[in-house]
């Protein structure tokens, strides 16, 4: 027990001791330097906010496996060994961090960051984290290798698209990436450097999550920035397709861990995807930014955004329950992801609704 709880737990405190002592630092730097995120008419805040608090994850996450893998050998385990795949992650969630932190200091155009993170997503396949088998989803299972790279950059632009996007409001992104981050820790628990990784950022998340949700404008709130959810949207990702992967995920059980991972990115990828479709439909870019997304519904509702936030994260929870219910009832994964699909255009249509109502009246 000691080899394999223990380094989590040093991942998590260690991640978080260098999150807090971090983050201050960030924030005064922030606003020393003026280094805000300023309103618009897309956003939700009116006073500028420092930008750069992503900028402690991946170095939290790095302090976290260091420290992990020493408690490791100390409590009689081994050495972390890094995969060529988990080296690969670390090369593009570099890059996607790198071009995050560049998008808040400077700007980036949104069509010239979409061309670097497909660049980043490229790389994971090249390890053979390819999806290959789709379970019964539109009916097919094994899938050509040219179709399951494809498919598999495709996700991964979603994910880390859904993530970024899904970052309207005060500790919405961040809470949900606990949530679903603590899941893929203790799916992963038996695979320990991957497990102490997740282990870590949710630890930096928690510190970050207390101070931009509780921190006084002018004080201690900060935002965590391009640089921290595009960071994380690639990390869901990685743990997305590498939970698909033997020998994490056991023989038979493929329906399964892709119910899973499923189950935990569905709200931001749906919210996304549905975001995107209506741009399209209504003659606007996909690129171009609006408040179309959910938490903007919610908050049209005249709901605060801390209210907002907690029925997102209901949300979440009701979405868990109901998907495993219905696995429990031997439902079929095409049946469930259909299932979810309806539930989610139920409560965006029923918002809508609401959100009129509220205006009229």
């Amino acid at each position: 027990m000691n080899s394999t709880v223990l380094p989590l737990i040093a991942s998590f405190v260690s991640a978080v001791i260098v999150t807090a002592v971090g983050l201050p630092i960030i924030i005064k730097t922030c606003l020393r330097f003026k280094y805000f995120d300023f309103p618009d008419e897309r956003k939700v805040h009116r006073i500028p906010v420092p930008r750069l608090g992503g900028m402690i994850f991946m170095p939290a996450a790095v302090v976290g496996l260091f420290v992990a893998s020493q408690v490791s050998v100390l409590s009689g385990g081994e050495e972390y060994v890094f995969g060529v795949s988990t080296i690969a992650m670390t090369c593009g969630a570099l890059l996607i961090y790198l071009i995050g932190y560049i998008d808040d200091r400077y700007g980036m155009k949104a069509t010239h960051k979409f061309i670097i993170q497909t660049v980043a997503a490229f790389i994971l396949p090249l390890c053979n984290l390819i999806i290959r088998d789709l379970n019964g989803i539109l009916g097919l299972h094994d899938i050509p290798f040219w179709a399951g790279y494809l498919l598999t950059v495709g996700i991964i632009l979603v994910i880390v698209n859904a993530i970024n996007l899904i970052d309207g409001i005060d500790g919405l992104s961040s809470g949900l990436c606990i949530l679903i981050l603590s899941a893929y820790t203790v799916l992963f628990v038996k695979s320990q450097p991957i497990a102490a990784l997740d282990a870590a950022i949710v630890g930096s998340l928690v510190v970050f999550w207390c101070f931009n949700v509780f921190g006084k404008v002018g004080g201690m709130k900060i935002f965590m920035g391009d640089a921290g959810s595009l960071f994380l949207g690639y990390v869901c990702a990685y743990m997305s397709i590498k939970s698909l992967m033997r020998p994490v995920a056991p023989e038979n059980c493929g329906e399964k861990q892709m119910l899973i991972s499923i189950t935990l990115l569905l709200i931001p990828v749906l919210d996304v995807v549905r975001v995107a479709l209506q741009r399209r439909f209504t003659g606007h870019g996909i690129f171009e930014p609006d408040k179309t997304h959910i938490h903007h519904i919610l908050m049209k509702t005249g709901l605060s955004m801390h209210a907002t936030l907690v029925c997102i994260i209901a949300l979440f929870f009701i979405l868990c329950g109901i998907n495993y219910a219905l696995w429990r009832c031997t439902f079929p994964l095409w049946f469930i992801v259909m299932m979810d699909v309806a539930i989610y255009l139920l409560v965006w249509g029923v918002l809508m609704l609401a959100g009129k109502q509220g205006k009229e009246s």
